[in-house]
């Protein structure tokens, strides 16, 4: 197990931008595409996930310090560090359970899909990672590698029935056919989110409120396009952060860059995507029937795309560090994850329909509770980052995160075994 940890690890330094298209390669190949279509597809989708990536590294290198000194500018301190994703990432993947949870993932998968349980071949294999931090949690909790590679099933079995029921807003909201997310941070502020917007929409005059971008450019035109809406909430955010006139307009410049470049680099993912899906979905007609259909399961990142998803998460970046401020019983110092909160909150602008007033209260609320959970959950993510020989930020005694410390999925599943430990 020692040896494998290293090898493991080293293959998944490689990135998704490497190993996804080797994944889409030999499925093409499977599917019956040819060597050369396969190639191609796989190849396209990994320039594709590359331009993603780069806007998403412009949003995370704006977003992330702008956040930051914001919390300073207003002198917030709380004794918790949301230390982001990378970190709870990088924990994850040096635990002892790590090694088995690729292969352990893989074989399930597999067996959902030849079960007809779920309809998502999750070729997002760096996102794995959110079922090894559910894994590891519960062994550093119990010190059970049985119950440990349990807990990382149970998480992924929720992660893939959860992308299963949100694949239509995929196609319909964000033109992605064949595709579904099932990305552990999206997929647990559906099941709370979604309900929420419902509910949102029966509520007199919030209910009648548009605020969704296609309406927004109608009513203020060249100002309401998704550039403008960029360059303005960057300049606010900026604005907040306590920046000179000119850093203000670089993050609203970069703002708008988001919101322009985003679209266009997913569109270009799913040029290599298509042919793949529509080998599967022949392959699978040939063999089971008309019935039966595949969505690929691919990162959120591809749902950052749309402009309303990017003017929610920028509006809720101030509201989460003053819901941090103003809820009893939080600890949590919002801080690595507010730059991940477009995937937190996409599939809550999908079921809104894109309304922006609508997904900031239902993000508002889910993202207040992933703070107390994130609260809840903080000695045991400070014990395992401490196992990990994370290297903890000056002056912190304890961290958690928004995406996996307080992710809904991952807090009921713990909870479970706390039951019995």
């Amino acid at each position: 197990m020692e040896n494998l940890i290293p090898m493991f690890q080293s293959f998944l330094g490689l990135g998704a931008t490497v190993i996804l298209p080797v994944f889409i390669f030999i499925l093409g190949l499977l599917f019956g595409c040819g060597p050369a279509k396969a190639f191609r597809s796989g190849l396209t989708i990994g320039v594709g996930f590359t331009g993603v990536f780069l806007v998403v590294g412009l949003l995370t290198e704006n977003l992330g310090p702008a956040a930051h000194a914001m919390v300073e500018n207003f002198g917030i301190h709380l004794n918790v560090i949301d230390v982001g994703w990378p970190a709870a990432a990088s924990i994850a993947w040096a635990s002892p359970v790590s090694a088995l949870v690729l292969p352990v993932c893989l074989v399930v998968n597999a067996i959902m899909l030849f079960t007809k349980t779920t309809k998502t071949m999750d070729v997002d294999i760096w996102n794995y990672w959110h079922f090894a931090f559910c894994g590891a949690f519960v062994y550093t909790w119990t010190g059970s590698l049985v119950q440990a590679m349990i807990a990382a099933i149970l998480f992924e079995i929720a992660v893939l029935k959860i992308a299963d029921w949100t694949a239509p807003y995929m196609e319909k909201y964000f033109e992605l056919e064949g595709v579904s997310v099932p990305t552990g941070s999206t997929c647990s502020y559906a099941p709370i989110g979604i309900p929420l917007i419902w509910l949102i929409q029966k509520i007199p005059v919030i209910k009648d409120l548009k605020a969704d971008p296609d309406y927004i450019q109608e009513k203020f035109g060249i100002f309401g396009e998704p550039m403008f809406m960029g360059l303005v909430l960057g300049c606010i955010l900026g604005a907040l952060a306590g920046y000179t006139p000119g850093a203000v307009v670089k993050v609203g410049v970069a703002m708008a860059g988001v919101m322009v470049l985003m679209p266009r680099m997913v569109k270009l993912l799913m040029e290599g995507l298509i042919p793949i899906s529509e080998a599967a979905r022949e392959f699978l007609k040939k063999r089971f029937g008309e019935g039966h259909n595949i969505y690929i399961g691919l990162d959120a990142a591809v749902t950052t795309g749309h402009p309303a998803v990017i003017a929610t998460a920028l509006i809720l970046v101030p509201i989460t560090v003053f819901l941090a401020v103003v809820i009893p019983g939080n600890n949590v110092l919002p801080f690595g994850d507010l730059a991940t909160i477009p995937f937190i909150v996409a599939m809550i602008v999908a079921a809104a329909r894109g309304n922006i007033v609508h997904s900031v209260i239902a993000g508002a609320i889910v993202i207040a509770l992933s703070l107390l959970m994130a609260t809840a959950v903080a000695t045991l993510h400070t014990q395992m980052g401490l196992a990990a020989h994370f290297k903890m930020p000056e002056g912190t005694t304890m961290i958690s995160s928004i995406d996996q410390g307080g992710n809904l999925i991952h807090f009921v599943i713990f909870k479970l075994f706390t039951l019995f430990n």
